[in-house]
């Protein structure tokens, strides 16, 4: 809590601020915060009524499944089965071949980092296309 709102709460530091104010000014800043408090009321209520209206659908919602002899349990299996996740995409095909520093025969889709064997025969003078599949 900030060091000003700390210093609203206690009562001694507001009479100590009160004696160098007038009493128009304090009765503006207490009309201020009557309206601020006001405000803060409404908006409580209006959540509460929201609340309560959500509770009250989901009473009805379950007196309706319950009368047709629909568990919540039955509900909720058959939206997740119907629900579509992330499917994994198949990988790529290779589309370079290349022999490593080892003598071993490796393939490249093309995608990400150029590997070292192919980089430096790219540098010495050959094509990407030499290493076509």
């Amino acid at each position: 809590m900030s060091e000003s709102l700390s210093s609203l709460k206690n009562i001694r530091t507001l009479r100590a601020h009160a004696r160098n104010m007038s009493v128009d000014v304090l009765e503006e800043m207490l009309q201020k915060l009557d309206m601020v408090v006001a405000e803060r009321r409404d908006e409580l209520k209006a959540s509460e009524a929201e609340e309560r209206e959500k509770a009250e659908k989901l009473a009805m919602y379950r007196e309706l499944l319950q009368e047709d002899g629909i568990s919540v349990e039955e509900l909720l299996s058959g939206m997740q089965s119907t629900s579509v996740g992330k499917t994994k995409r198949a990988p790529r095909p290779a589309k370079y071949k290349y022999t490593d520093e080892n003598g071993e025969v490796k393939h490249w889709t093309g995608q990400g980092r150029t590997p070292s064997p192919i980089k430096t025969a790219i540098e010495n003078g050959q094509l990407l296309d030499d290493f076509l599949l």
